[in-house]
């Protein structure tokens, strides 16, 4: 059924004028360029763009005319307009893209002769590169080489002589061509020096994927408990560690307004601040930390705890005494590094100082029913004179006997979020419980501070690498015990100890395609999940990771001593000129090695072909002559020449040397200047 449906489709398109069927081609093309690109731009522009594609379909098929110039400054002045209403700018990547895709689908109004034609196709080859602004995947990359195959057979099409030659004889002419550059992609790939900041995409403006931020608002982090998407790959040396101590810390937040969690502001001076005063015990976790772009911060995502942090030189990043590893710029690229982290350890001051109150520290006016549970707790005599640590195991009692539940749609928080979790809803995702948590205990007089990162992940078979994801952000707590320091407490735990002490997390919804693959086998989508988040770790680690470091190993381990980015720079001009004179003896070796007549045959043959002359590939020049006469009859002057050719050719061969042929290059001279067909 498939394949007469296809023949039916092919005989249809076979029926259509030329410039009808290589126009639905090339439009057929242009909407598969721009697919990827809408997400990234504004609705307006989406719609109009595809609008416009279905305009120009319809213009086609139907035969009218295209639209004329006034109607084309219109929609261009509109859609200018609107670009510089969403963006207030027309510079810059994202105003920049949307011009780029108006111009695209406007031109195609205009598309009339193949001088339109051809700036079409260019402006499609840039579009196609504006793809790799917002997303260098994979599966990104697999499907703009489509796209640059689909573009390449349109432009071998629009070099093809008049008649109505098969579009697969142009995409096997485009697809020799792309082979036939691999190498030299290949090669540019390894040795085209990364020379920052002018190599990699622009990527300042990337938004943030994962939820955490410097800031954070009770019920912000939910918003991403759906999201499958990958934040980081981790490939521990040796033995991975148990899934409870896998917390991967990030934004540090000590200071609550009533309604958002933000970075420690003092009230004390900063040499009354408490320092890490990180303590290490036994070895440590050796692993590799593979950071997806997109975080729209700068901190470096570690296990808890690290003293030398990772070794990434070019960020230069640096401990705060809050533990956290940041870099010294945003970092919105794929990013690698290797690190070691201790799961046995003590960080901050043992003993009392002044700096803790700021940890203690709640506005007023706020959450009065949770500083009155905090006042009734600490009524209770076991409570009173007791220590932190016990006024920690009271709370997190409460948490496992008081009715609580782990929720992904907790619902919005209100201006006393605390009071809400504790008395009304009693139900929350994890900075529901972790804020609720640490504003009690500050209320009890325990310093107390909110931390988000990531809690956990899954190990993928294939590859033996530990994938986070976005859904596995987290929100826990520390507090301060005398003599101990800062205490991790993650009061997640008491609600949901499945949430961290296992890989189990809370049912997800799957699409309609995922469950049906569920239906006929459920390990299937798990099997398969993991063979192409596997692929895709090939990529980002060999493609997108080649960094300039990596190229300079190369060279070392190629022998080179001290390499730079301008011996990679020699050795490719090298490889380009030693390329170019192997071209150059092969076309030499190549010539000598077919025969010149039959090689002067074959452009004759090619040339009907395109035509639509149907003939056997080993037709003789005299009985290709006839069917030229035969076929071409619609074109008598050209199918006459071509005719009377083909016979000298056939002479030139055949005939007596009293005959006096034509020379061959008499014959290539005269097949140029033949008459083009109407």
């Amino acid at each position: 059924m498939a394949s007469t449906s296809l023949q039916s489709l092919q005989r249809r398109l076979h029926q259509l004028p030329r410039d009808t069927r290589d126009t639905l081609f090339t439009l057929a093309v242009i909407g598969w360029v721009l697919l990827p690109q809408l997400g990234n731009l504004p609705l307006w522009c989406s719609t109009m763009a595809g609008g416009v594609l279905l305009w120009r379909t319809w213009l086609t098929v139907t035969g009218r005319p295209l639209p004329g110039l006034w109607w084309r400054m219109v929609l261009l002045a509109v859609t200018v307009t609107a670009t510089l209403l969403s963006y207030r700018t027309l510079l810059g990547r994202e105003p920049g893209v949307t011009l780029i895709v108006v111009l695209l689908t406007l031109k195609t109004l205009e598309l009339r002769a193949r001088r339109d034609a051809f700036v079409v196709f260019f402006l499609c080859f840039f579009t196609m590169l504006t793809n790799f602004f917002f997303s260098q995947s994979l599966f990104t990359a697999a499907a703009m080489l489509v796209a640059l195959l689909g573009l390449l057979t349109a432009l071998v099409n629009a070099h093809m002589p008049v008649g109505k030659p098969a579009l697969r004889q142009s995409a096997q002419i485009a697809g020799g061509m792309a082979l036939l550059g691999a190498p030299i992609m290949a090669v540019l790939f390894v040795l085209f020096p990364r020379i920052g900041p002018l190599w990699g995409v622009p990527s300042d403006t990337l938004g943030s994927r994962s939820g955490l931020s410097a800031t954070m608002q009770v019920g912000s982090m939910a918003r991403i408990a759906l999201d499958n998407g990958i934040a980081m790959r981790v490939r521990f040396d040796g033995q991975a560690p148990a899934q409870s101590s896998l917390y991967f810390r990030g934004p540090v937040l000590s200071t609550f307004d009533g309604r958002e969690w933000l970075p420690l502001r003092p009230e004390f001076p900063a040499a009354m601040q408490p320092a890490a005063e990180l303590r290490l015990r036994g070895a440590p976790l050796r692993y590799e930390v593979t950071l997806e772009p997109g975080n729209g911060g700068s901190w470096l995502m570690l296990l808890d705890a690290s003293a030398n942090g990772p070794m990434v030189p070019q960020l230069r990043p640096r401990m705060t005494s809050e533990l956290q590893w940041v870099a010294d710029r945003t970092i919105n690229e794929l990013l690698r590094y290797r690190a070691e982290s201790y799961t046995d350890y003590q960080h901050g001051p043992v003993q009392a100082s002044p700096g803790l109150q700021d940890y203690v520290t709640l506005p007023a006016g706020f959450n009065p029913r949770t500083l009155g549970l905090a006042a009734e707790l600490l009524r209770l005599p076991a409570l009173r004179q007791a220590d932190g640590a016990a006024r920690v195991a009271a709370v997190m009692a409460r948490l496992r006997s008081g009715g609580y539940t782990y929720t992904l749609s907790p619902g919005v928080s209100g201006e006393h979020s605390a009071d809400e979790f504790w008395f009304d809803s009693k139900q929350g995702f994890c900075e529901h419980i972790a804020s609720s948590f640490v504003i009690l205990m500050r209320a009890m007089d325990v310093p107390a501070r909110v931390v988000t990162g990531y809690q956990g992940g899954e190990l993928n078979p294939v590859d033996g690498y530990w994938v986070v994801r976005h859904r596995d952000a987290h929100a826990w707590a520390e507090v301060w015990l005398a003599g101990r320091g800062w205490v991790r407490v993650d009061p997640t735990t008491a609600v949901a100890p499945s949430r961290v002490e296992t890989p189990q997390r809370l049912d997800i919804p799957e699409g309609a395609i995922a469950n049906a693959v569920n239906a006929v086998s459920p390990g299937l989508r798990i099997n398969l999940r993991s063979l192409w988040e596997a692929s895709n770790n090939r990529w980002n680690q060999w493609v997108l990771n080649y960094t300039q470091d990596r190229q300079l190993s190369l060279l070392r381990a190629l022998g080179f001593d001290a390499p730079t980015w301008q011996t990679l720079s020699y050795l490719l001009i090298a490889t380009g000129v030693l390329a170019s004179l192997v071209g150059l003896a092969w076309a030499a070796w190549d010539s000598r090695r077919q025969d010149p007549w039959l090689r002067l045959l074959r452009r004759a043959s090619s040339r009907l072909q395109g035509l639509g002359v149907q003939f056997d590939p080993q037709t003789p020049p005299r009985q290709l002559a006839r069917l030229t006469l035969q076929q071409l009859g619609a074109q008598p002057a050209f199918a006459q020449a071509m005719h009377d050719w083909l016979l000298r050719l056939e002479a030139q061969r055949y005939a007596p040397p009293a005959a006096q042929p034509l020379k061959l290059q008499t014959l290539a001279r005269e097949l140029q200047r033949l008459p083009r067909p109407t």
